[in-house]
């Protein structure tokens, strides 16, 4: 599993249950390997412009990312997982996009 990678998992959702959904691999965590994950989503809707990351149809990396629909990734929407729960690659994002989640995401942090 490498950083940027969009994986399938089985994620917890706001009713309660586990839904396989795709997923991107922020940071692999120290010592253990465990995963730090955030949630794509279809729902357009949920956009937090300037924190997400939008993947339209014709974004660069939609084609490499493996994804059916245009999606937004989330920042908000962060978990940690063991990579055994994780149920296979699908695609990646671009190294500069990688990189601007996580600097929207330490930014986020230190404000």
């Amino acid at each position: 599993m490498k950083e940027g990678e969009i994986v399938l998992a089985s994620l917890l959702s706001s009713d309660g249950k586990f839904k396989k959904r795709p997923t991107l691999i922020l940071k692999v965590l120290p010592k253990y390997g465990d995963l730090l994950l955030c949630g794509v989503s279809t729902q357009i809707h949920q956009l937090i412009p300037e924190f997400d990351l939008m993947l339209s149809t014709n974004s660069k990396d939609f084609p490499i990312s493996g994804l059916l629909k245009e999606s937004i990734i989330r920042l908000s929407y962060l978990t940690v997982l063991p990579q055994e729960f994780i149920e296979g690659k699908i695609g990646y994002i671009t190294n500069e996009s990688h990189k601007l989640l996580i600097n929207r995401l330490c930014n986020y942090l230190i404000k």
